[in-house]
């Protein structure tokens, strides 16, 4: 397949891919090197990050750097979509829950389940560092769904198409964060 990037994408896509790299190869001090003197991590699904270089430092070595994915993770990439300013990165993650995944799945031991998911990834690029990143979850995948362990961390909605009992639809309350619940009319 062949890119049509521009000098400009093509650094901000290498970069990107260099910090990705030293995130699964445990490599902190490259890691923090793609990044500003004061960027911004947010995980969306389960509310973890960092704020500044102190901030994202600690998220990195308590949860991620080194902490990645067990040795069996396939990386599928659906689409990437570079701007001035940022890349958008949607892909599909498999692998074996054989290790913890902490920045994933906090508090879950290794349930040895294949676990697929879709994540977006929103990369913040300026002056060839990453100035911010957020990472969203987009689904599960079914394999799962009968583990509570796993279950139990997850929102139980993202909107009001989630919520839906005997063929009533209710309403999503605080939809996408770890508090979420469906509320349904009596």
């Amino acid at each position: 397949m062949e890119n049509n990037y521009t000098k400009l994408e093509q650094a901000m896509l290498d970069l990107l891919e260099k910090h990705v790299a030293a995130e699964s190869e445990g490599d902190l001090e490259t890691t923090m090197g793609t990044m500003c003197e004061n960027p911004h991590l947010f995980n969306v699904a389960n509310m973890m990050g960092g704020d500044d270089y102190k901030g994202v430092r600690t998220f990195y070595t308590n949860h991620l750097v080194g902490k990645f994915f067990p040795p069996d993770v396939q990386f599928n990439r659906i689409s990437l979509t570079i701007g001035r300013t940022q890349i958008v990165e949607e892909l599909v993650i498999a692998f074996t829950h054989t290790v913890k995944v902490e920045w994933m799945l906090p508090n879950i031991e290794p349930t040895n389940k294949k676990i697929e998911i879709c994540l977006v990834v929103i990369a913040g690029i300026k002056d060839n560092k990453i100035t911010d990143q957020a990472t969203e979850q987009i689904r599960l995948s079914d394999k799962i769904s009968d583990d509570p362990s796993i279950l139990a961390i997850l929102p139980k909605c993202f909107s009001d198409a989630n919520c839906k009992k005997a063929g009533i639809l209710g309403t999503c309350v605080d939809n996408g964060t770890l508090k979420s619940h469906c509320e349904f009319a009596q």
